[in-house]
């Protein structure tokens, strides 16, 4: 019987790029939670509402909430090397391929539909109620969700590479 690294064909140059790419995007973003989950504030008016709220006010519940989204970024940044690092043979291609396309159909669908909302209301096919927040509102479309949107595109080429390679 063959081993796994026997029957992967290596990454092509794109496919490296944009995995390396989608690493960087989810470590980044991580970073920021954990800034966040240690007490940072930067930043935190582009967030808005009651997630700002209870950052500043260290309630232990989001305190908790910000800390296991952490692992759970950074465990999808280090997925998306999986797909191109000899280390990502150990899992089956099987599971690779489902986890990756759900997780490249979460983040594009959730920035997706987060800055179609925000952008229609920004630019005024949506009238906006008179109490949003502006500075929330710009943050998700321009930071936030769209950061979402660009990592889901960025595992999504990843995986196209990846679902290409015998």
């Amino acid at each position: 019987m063959m081993s796994p690294s026997a029957t992967r064909a290596h990454p092509t140059r794109g496919q490296l790029r944009s995995a390396w790419a989608a690493f960087w995007c989810g470590l980044l973003f991580a970073i920021v939670n954990l800034y966040w989950t240690l007490g940072g504030t930067f930043a935190l008016e582009t967030v808005g509402g009651q997630l700002a709220r209870a950052v500043v006010e260290r309630n232990p519940a989001m305190m908790f909430v910000l800390a296991v989204t952490v692992l759970v970024k950074l465990g999808g940044a280090l997925f998306a090397l999986a797909l191109v690092q000899p280390w990502g043979n150990v899992f089956p291609r099987w599971l690779l391929l489902v986890c990756g396309w759900s997780g490249t159909a979460v983040l594009v669908g959730y920035g997706g539909v987060l800055v179609g909302a925000a952008a229609a209301l920004e630019i005024g096919v949506i009238p906006a109620p008179p109490e949003v927040d502006w500075t929330a509102l710009r943050g998700h479309l321009y930071v936030w969700d769209m950061w979402f949107l660009v990592w889901g595109v960025l595992l999504g080429l990843a995986m196209v590479g990846f679902t290409r390679r015998r």
